[in-house]
């Protein structure tokens, strides 16, 4: 099943956030511009530690919003 969303409920959960702290690695992210998503070559390497700690909060927020959910998903 799958559920089409909208790049700002994928950026508001924190998972854009998630990926592209792991895509820095490799000098890739993901970006959204007017709701439109795609992948870029980048310079970064991270986050600033305010951005950091917001990207935990939201996505741990998403997962508290979502855990039931997502449990009964995979059960």
């Amino acid at each position: 099943m799958l559920e089409k969303k909208t790049c700002v409920e994928f950026q508001n959960s924190g998972l854009l956030w998630w990926i592209n702290r792991s895509l820095h690695l490799f000098g890739w992210a993901i970006v959204i511009e007017d709701n439109e998503m795609y992948p870029a070559r980048c310079k970064y390497r991270g986050f600033s530690e305010k951005v950091e700690d917001n990207g935990f909060h939201t996505l741990t927020q998403y997962l508290v919003d979502n855990a039931n959910e997502l449990n009964k998903e995979v059960n």
